[in-house]
């Protein structure tokens, strides 16, 4: 998608595709650079004007952005769209919808993501929103366009367009049996169309490319390693930079000597305030000088894990209002008169994304132009982030975000970009700084830690009758619960966080199921009903009936049965517009000392089903992922400082912990696509927690669950007598 107004495009040959060589186009150059075709623009609705116009927040956005494609005289067709690809394989999903509704085959498709002077202004690549938002608009971009071939190919064939069909890229006449190629009618027709109003859309049911296990797109070019990742760019005369970091979080220095690293061959260190940095022929070298400045601060006190929970519950975020609030009847009354009743506690540790990727960045000064490559989930966020650090108008930074690996909500950010950026503007040249395992451990944003407390009630036979939560700092995302309570009290209270955190894969979802989840668990316990029947005793909606029962029937709940070095626990929930429910085997070794997760199974439904392989890989890695989570990892930190800063110490989930997993699809065709990328990761944590319940009969209510298990042979301390 391209906005054509009136700034101009800079375009580089390195990263359009087609070859595009770098030009500075105007409105009238565009169309020649593209190679001639079709050209579709789009009155937007209020809705995709919220998801692709130039504002943010509750602004209204111009009328005049909207969805672009373009459709070559070789008939190739080129997508745009501001969401990125970062590894959820939209890349694939979204441009096997164009080509469902633009009767194009598959490969006809190229997409270019995340380019700010290409594509529309866009919030940014969160949330699972890519699918319900994204695939609805360029799926009516493509209708539209198809519509508006077949009405040229009427005119070219003098016959009435109703009677013509569109497939494999071509319009033909059933009657004559004529076609034209969507080429030959793009060659010399009018260029640019306003379209308004909504398309009619081609039902799930019958998709023919949509639906199906498409390939990755551009698969090949990531396993044959010719896929450049940020990390991977060069440009001609590139630097390397490095950056001296504080010696803990809040410090100030004291004082600095960069005399020897100045004395280094080639390197030149630059100072900007309280930004100092270094330029170097290499990153080896860049390192090495940034090691020798001799510098001193001063880091306050600050608060640690211990008391960490406590100090969250009592220190709330000044000038800020607590989240949103739930209230139905009395909580207070319907616990009175519960024949079961359970209060208790669940903490959520800080936890890193821990990439497979850190933050990278190359910076190229083009006079007043900069232009950023970088790994980001928001480009335009990371575009005005740049313009404000160095005073510039949006138009005159340009961020291109090649696929990256991986971001997991931790790269909304640009401080990779403004380093390289300052670096770059210092040096005169193009600079790459690529953040060291160490950096991005410890100067990225963490998800927040959490303590959540639960009491809630519920008559002998099983039947909800109260529910209070109340969650501090980790979130509102899932708060509310989906079981059918009359009364209920539901709120975030938000608080002083010691260390910087922000959005992680699934955002609050997954502390707020663990802690739910459990409680139920714990519940289904105290009423001495199955936690399965329990659950479905008190659930409404059909949707999270099914996919419980289509996960427990595929694990084989009703005839498996807990003992001392074996667990079976289940846990679900909705998010996002995906429903999930998980079950999890847990083995616990003869000491007591190690958990060991044996068997997942998780029912899944997300409405229809763009790509089953993708969807399928989505949810195999978010339960992956969330081993990490729900087992050991934690980030341990003291006065300012992370003390566990590498993979040495954080402990990740490995192929050896990875258990037997399987997926059950629903595909309602019936419903509209939701995002898969997130909710899949929050059953895992509270189905394992109650696993291990049914199998020692301790109930932790805390994650990591069992951090100890991360070194086989040390006694995991919640199993100790």
């Amino acid at each position: 998608m391209i906005p054509v107004d009136r700034h101009t495009l800079e375009v580089s040959s390195q990263d359009e595709p087609r070859g595009l060589s770098s030009a500075k186009l105007d409105r009238r150059d565009f169309m020649k650079v593209l190679g001639g075709g079709l050209l579709i623009c789009f009155t937007p609705t209020l809705a995709w004007a919220q998801e692709s116009g130039r504002a943010f927040g509750g602004q209204q956005l111009p009328k005049d952005v909207g969805a672009w494609l373009h459709i070559a005289a070789d008939g190739q067709v080129t997508v745009f769209t501001g969401k990125v690809e970062v590894g959820q394989n939209i890349r694939t999903s979204l441009a096997q919808l164009v080509a469902e509704e633009l009767r194009v085959p598959f490969d006809a498709i190229t997409m270019t993501m995340g380019d700010t002077d290409l594509t529309p202004w866009d919030m940014g690549t969160f949330g699972s929103r890519t699918t319900p938002t994204m695939g609805p608009q360029l799926r009516t971009m493509a209708a539209a366009a198809r519509q508006m071939l077949i009405d040229m190919a009427a005119q070219r064939l003098k016959v009435d367009a109703q009677g013509l069909t569109a497939a494999d890229g071509r319009v033909t006449d059933p009657q004559s049996k004529r076609s034209i190629a969507y080429g030959e009618l793009a060659r010399g027709e009018k260029l640019v169309k306003v379209i308004a109003g909504e398309q009619a859309l081609t039902q799930a049911a019958d998709w023919k490319i949509a639906g199906t296990p498409v390939p990755k797109a551009e698969g090949r070019d990531f396993v044959t390693g010719k896929h450049k990742y940020p990390s991977d760019i060069t440009r001609p005369e590139m630097l390397f930079g490095a950056v001296l970091r504080p010696d803990g979080f809040n410090a100030t220095l004291a004082s600095i000597d960069t005399s020897a690293a100045e004395k280094l061959p080639g390197v030149k260190v630059v100072r900007d305030g309280d930004f100092t940095g270094v330029v170097a022929p290499d990153a080896f070298v860049a390192q090495r000088a940034v090691a020798a400045i001799q510098s001193k601060w001063t880091v306050p006190e600050q608060p640690s894990n211990q008391g960490l929970f406590e100090y969250l519950k009592a220190n709330p975020e000044t000038g800020r209002d607590d989240g949103p609030q739930h209230v139905a009847g009395s909580v207070t009354e319907a616990l009175a008169g519960a024949d079961v009743k359970v209060e208790e506690r669940y903490t959520i540790a800080y936890i890193a994304h821990a990439p497979l990727e850190p933050r990278a960045s190359v910076a190229e000064w083009n006079g007043d132009k900069l232009t950023v490559w970088t790994g980001t989930q928001r480009p335009f966020g990371v575009r005005d982030e740049l313009a404000q650090a160095f005073h510039l108008s949006a138009n005159q930074v340009r961020v291109i975000q090649p696929d990256m690996g991986s971001g997991y909500g931790g790269k909304h950010t640009g401080e990779a970009a403004i380093e390289a950026a300052r670096l770059a503007k210092a040096a005169g040249k193009p600079v790459k700084v690529v953040w060291t395992r160490s950096e991005e451990f410890t100067w990225a944003y963490f998800r927040p830690a959490g303590l959540i407390e639960i009491k809630a009630g519920a008559r002998r036979d099983g039947t909800l009758v109260a529910w209070e939560h109340h969650n501090y700092n980790s979130g509102p995302a899932a708060i509310n619960t989906p079981y059918n309570v009359a009364n209920q009290l539901i709120q975030y209270h938000a608080a002083k966080s010691p260390l910087r955190q922000g959005s992680y894969r699934g955002l609050a979802s997954t502390a707020n199921h663990f802690a739910r989840e459990c409680h139920m668990d714990a519940l289904a316990h105290a009423a001495g009903i199955d936690p399965l029947e329990f659950r479905l005793k008190n659930i409404a909606d059909p949707r999270l009936q099914a996919v419980f029962q289509a996960a427990a029937d595929k694990f084989g709940w009703s005839h498996l049965k807990s003992k001392p070095e074996r667990g079976f626990g289940i846990a679900g929930g909705v998010d996002k517009g995906g429903y999930v429910a998980t079950c999890a085997e847990v083995e616990i070794d003869a000491g007591g000392k190690h958990v060991r997760i044996r068997r997942v199974v998780q029912g899944w439904e997300c409405g229809a089903i763009v790509n089953p392989d993708g969807l399928r890989n989505q949810i195999s890695g978010a339960i992956v992922q969330g081993i990490g989570g729900a087992l050991f990892e934690r980030i341990l930190f003291a006065n300012g400082r992370i003390l566990n800063p590498h993979f040495a110490q954080y402990r990740v989930p490995r192929f050896s912990d990875t258990p037997q997993i399987e997926v059950v699809l629903i595909d309602r065709k019936d419903l509209p696509s939701a995002g898969a990328g997130e909710t899949g990761l929050v059953g895992l944590a509270p189905a394992v927690g109650n696993a291990i319940f049914a199998a020692s009969g301790i109930r932790l209510r805390s994650m990591p669950l069992a951090p100890q298990s991360a070194a086989p042979g040390e006694p995991d301390p919640a199993f100790r007598s």
